[in-house]
């Protein structure tokens, strides 16, 4: 595939940001970008998504092909949304290729840490709810082949676990719709 990304960032860069990406706020944060993924390895960026409970991100390949499924093999809410520090994902994400983009739903300046989002934290993010999952999103083989083996490993490092520096799933706990001049903002931590 001749548009993958070649430039990635290396390790060095990647350890120097980490206190840049930590610094991020912890109860009120811009959302930066949106994507939707219509197909699998297809990108869009639309100014909206629209989430419900029923299907998560409204139009994305993910909920009638999900990868994680429940007993009657039904999609898990757990991981209806994907959410990425935009922090992280300015750092990853350096050819702004839309094939090559994470896949993440919803970038976000704010602190995904364990610390600061517990799981079952509710996130106010336009006038959707979200509640943070216990699932955990530590990336998949595309992920690196799309932002490099460096932040694959930076992403996945055992001492980095704590800063979900990968994002974080959650189930919608309100149907809503999110924008572009949208904020996310903690309603409650557990």
């Amino acid at each position: 595939m001749t548009d993958l990304k070649t430039d990635f960032a290396d390790a060095a860069t990647l350890a120097l940001a980490l206190p840049v990406v930590l610094s991020a706020p912890r109860t009120d944060g811009q959302v930066r970008l949106l994507c939707a993924r219509p197909k699998p390895n297809q990108r869009s960026f639309p100014e909206s998504l629209t989430l419900t409970r029923a299907v998560g991100v409204v139009g994305d390949f993910e909920a009638s092909r999900p990868w994680l499924v429940l007993p009657d093999s039904s999609p898990d809410p757990r991981n209806q949304v994907s959410v990425m520090s935009a922090r992280v994902l300015d750092l990853v994400w350096r050819d702004r290729n839309p094939r090559n983009h994470p896949g993440d739903n919803i970038a976000v300046d704010l602190d995904l840490s364990h610390t600061n989002l517990p799981i079952g934290t509710l996130l106010r993010i336009g006038s959707a709810v979200l509640r943070v999952s216990d699932e955990p999103n530590d990336g998949c083989a595309k992920w690196k082949v799309r932002c490099g083996r460096p932040a694959y490993d930076w992403t996945r490092a055992t001492e980095h676990a704590e800063y979900r520096l990968r994002g974080l799933y959650c189930s919608v706990e309100q149907d809503g719709i999110v924008t572009l001049s949208d904020r996310a903002q903690v309603v409650s931590r557990r």
